[in-house]
């Protein structure tokens, strides 16, 4: 498994070769692009390798897309993309390469630990940092002005999780009606690993909406991002099974613990115990590894799903099939057009910044154009994300949460479903400001 890793980091790292100088069999010899640096932190063998590897793949197809669309007004785009392994002090030498020796304008981060742990560098440096980590506490500009996420925080995607389940199951479905008529509190349980930024990262949200909906909560339940045996959680709490469970870890962790409530009971058709998960524990492959144990799951999406309707999918299959021929379309995942919405938002802020006459990429003016891309970030970009999927993107100098519209996600039938979109902002406009940066 690892080999198969490495060879596709291999494999990847070559494309971006090809991206950032635009080499091309049988080419002619052309004059130098005048080039826009980009430096891209991924997790292609790390603890979070299970979604990342495929995240990578649609940077570099996008950014190949984008290349071939005329980059930012006729400048290519240079790609530098490593593979850190979701080890923070990796991470801290690689942003140091970026800033220091590549001489990139602008960095597409990764991890929420190493996101966070490099937010007070990107802060001095200020140097734009638009990253795959939706922690809410980088969503603010007063104490973090240079972070950027492209989608709805953690935060804000766990309370709406949470929120639609309230609504149309503990209040609707049959199955909880004798519950509710005697007065029984709904009850929430965490799983997620304790020692992960990551996972932990919206718990405080979550726990906050669900008292406030009169949730009893449960102990919460340690469960490795590694994770291939979770029965001793899933026992802890068989005694006063919760009726919802939220999963705070990736993909390949989270499949396990919903084969081991299904295994023991508690989950399955007109069972009780239901199951929220986070964003990055929701995709194409957990159907496949968690088979009838994932029915009726509900997330909050990033984007559009892979197999999804949405106006750019041919392009990005385009791109899939033209890069990358031997992986095959239906093992591709969300990750993928997440990472074009990534690559999009850095491409259109930069378009913008060019247009404007602020695009200086002389090696004198570097400091001014990094810090000076900010202000073209904190824009309205949502005629660009609802291309692949996303409501809306709207990002001010006093709020980086680039959208409180969620667009809830479920698994009904072996199948990932869109159950349209919960407006958290609208539904809960006195509590939105004091929701900001958690």
């Amino acid at each position: 498994m690892k080999k198969n890793w490495y060879m596709l980091a291999g494999s990847i790292l070559m494309a971006v070769a090809l991206v950032a100088v635009g080499c091309g069999k049988g080419a002619a010899p052309a004059a130098p692009a005048v080039e826009i640096k980009v430096g891209a932190l991924q997790d292609m063998t790390g603890a979070t390798s299970d979604v990342g590897k495929d995240e990578a793949l649609g940077v570099v197809e996008a950014t190949t897309y984008f290349n071939d669309q005329g980059g930012v007004n006729g400048k290519r785009i240079k790609l530098f993309q490593y593979d850190y392994g979701y080890r923070v002090p990796e991470a801290v030498t690689t942003y140091k390469r970026f800033r220091d020796f590549d001489k990139v304008v602008s960095v597409l981060g990764w991890g929420t630990g190493d996101t966070e742990a490099l937010s007070p560098t990107v802060t001095k440096d200020k140097i734009v940092y638009l990253s795959s980590s939706f922690s809410g506490a980088l969503c603010d500009p007063a104490k973090t002005p240079y972070n950027f996420v492209y989608s709805s925080d953690y935060s804000t995607k766990a309370r709406a999780t949470l929120q639609y389940w309230y609504d149309n199951y503990w209040m609707k479905d049959p199955r909880y009606k004798a519950d509710r008529e005697a007065g029984r509190k709904p009850r929430f349980v965490f799983f997620g690993m304790f020692a992960s930024p990551y996972a932990t990262a919206p718990v405080a949200a979550i726990k906050e909406q669900a008292k406030a909906l009169g949730f009893e909560i449960l102990n919460d339940q340690d469960v490795s991002l590694f994770a291939l045996d979770t029965k001793s959680q899933v026992l802890a709490v068989k005694e006063t099974p919760p009726d919802f469970v939220w999963h705070g870890n990736t993909t390949m962790s989270v499949a396990t613990a919903l084969k081991d409530f299904y295994s023991m009971g508690l989950t399955g058709p007109g069972k009780k115990t239901m199951h929220g998960v986070n964003c990055w524990g929701v995709d194409e492959n957990l159907i496949k590894l968690a088979g009838p144990a994932c029915e009726e799951v509900v997330t909050a999406a990033v984007c559009a799903y892979f197999g999804w309707d949405y106006p750019m999918k041919n392009t990005v299959v385009q791109y899939c099939q033209k890069l990358n021929p031997g992986t095959p379309l239906d093992s591709r995942l969300i990750r993928t057009v997440q990472g074009w919405v990534k690559v999009g938002l850095m491409v259109e802020a930069l378009k913008d910044m060019d247009n404007a006459g602020e695009l200086n990429l002389a090696p004198e003016a570097l400091a001014t154009t990094r810090e000076g891309l900010k202000k073209y970030l904190e824009a309205d970009f949502s005629s660009f994300t609802s291309q692949l999927g996303l409501p809306e993107y709207v990002c001010t100098d006093k709020d980086h949460r680039p959208s409180g519209k969620i667009v809830i996600a479920q698994i009904q039938g072996g199948k990932i479903v869109d159950r349209g979109v919960l407006d958290m902002k609208a539904k809960f406009a006195s509590e939105w400001p004091k929701w900001l940066g958690y």
